[in-house]
């Protein structure tokens, strides 16, 4: 289960990269918040249509128990499809894909470290710390430009 949960999130980071790079280019059409606010009506209503097919696990009504700070991730959520698109815009794919990730994996280990937001804590571990300088420097030489 472990292995497929990470072929999941593999095929995850994928679908950003190319969700990303569509979004940048509806943005050169309409606009960047007007692209944010499409994507993520379009997603509303694909998402209402799967529920509506019975496709959910029949929790929605549960939504009132839910800790108040879980529902921020709706607002964080339309500052990435925003930010995601702005920076593939101006930065590329591959650059902006490479500092999502270096951010994505640093903000992780801290949240596994300290347990934040109802995550188990995780023992600090030297190699943690090692494999997020070594992503850095793989991220530099990535972005590197020579003049």
């Amino acid at each position: 289960m472990f292995v497929l949960a990470l072929g999941a999130a593999a095929l995850s980071g994928a679908l950003m990269a190319v969700q990303g790079t569509l979004n940048a280019g509806l943005s050169k059409t309409i606009g960047l918040l007007e692209a944010a606010f499409v994507v993520h009506v379009v997603g509303a209503a694909v998402g209402g249509v799967l529920l509506l097919a019975g496709l959910g696990q029949g929790g929605l009504k549960q939504a009132p128990q839910a800790t108040w700070y879980t529902y921020i991730g709706g607002l964080l959520g339309m500052a990435i499809v925003f930010l995601v698109a702005l920076a593939i815009g101006k930065a590329g794919a591959a650059s902006a894909t490479t500092a999502i990730i270096v951010g994505q994996i640093s903000t992780a280990v801290v949240i596994d470290l300290f347990g934040w937001l109802g995550v188990e804590q995780v023992p600090f571990s030297i190699y943690k710390v090692l494999g997020v300088v070594l992503l850095a420097g793989g991220a530099w030489l990535l972005l590197y430009r020579p003049t």
